[in-house]
Order: structure tokens, then sequence, then C-alpha cells
């Protein structure tokens, strides 16, 4: 009786397949930002999707290079990466290690 059951509601919820020729839009569509470079040619605009890291660290890693030339940043990753200098987390500083400088 429950297999019916069961298989009834399946027969009714099942939606069909949309034909071939219908495509989803595209994911970059819905990013909005919130202002437009005024410079395009000297910046650029990022975006991550089903990365597999930590929103909070990504957010703090992100506000330390903002604001910094290309080089530097990398300068300064490179040495975060080798463990020579360190990430301030200013936001969200719950539970985290202290590294002295």
């Amino acid at each position: 009786l429950a297999q019916a059951i069961l298989a009834q509601v399946l027969a009714t919820v099942a939606l069909p397949c949309p034909p071939p020729s219908v495509t989803p839009a595209p994911l970059a569509a819905m990013v909005k930002y919130s202002r437009e470079a005024k410079n395009g040619s000297k910046s650029c605009k990022a975006m991550g999707v089903d990365l597999r890291v930590h929103y909070k660290n990504t957010y703090e890693t992100a506000r330390a290079i903002k604001g910094m030339s290309l080089r530097v940043a990398q300068q300064y990753l490179e040495d975060v990466c080798e463990k020579k200098r360190c990430v301030p987390f200013r936001k969200y500083t719950g539970c985290i290690g202290r590294t002295p400088q």
C-alpha cells in the first residue's frame, strides 16, 4: 500500500524535462557589483563558486590586501604562505590563535 501511494505521489509530482533548446541563464548575470571601475583596463573583477575555502578566512585575507598594488599584494601573500607574515583577523576574532610579529 505504501509503495503504491509513493508511486502515485511521484507520478503526480514529477516534472517533465525542459526541451533541449532551453538553456539556463548564466551565473555571471546574477552577480551585481556595487560600483563599476573608473578605469577598466587597470582593474579586474573576480568571483569564486563552490570553492573549498572558509568564508571568514577569505574575508580577512581580502581585507588585508585591499588597496595594495598587485606586486605588493603578491609579495604579501607569498610571505603569508612562507609564514613570515600573518593575516590580521579584525572582524572574526573568535577561536583563532595568536601570531606575534
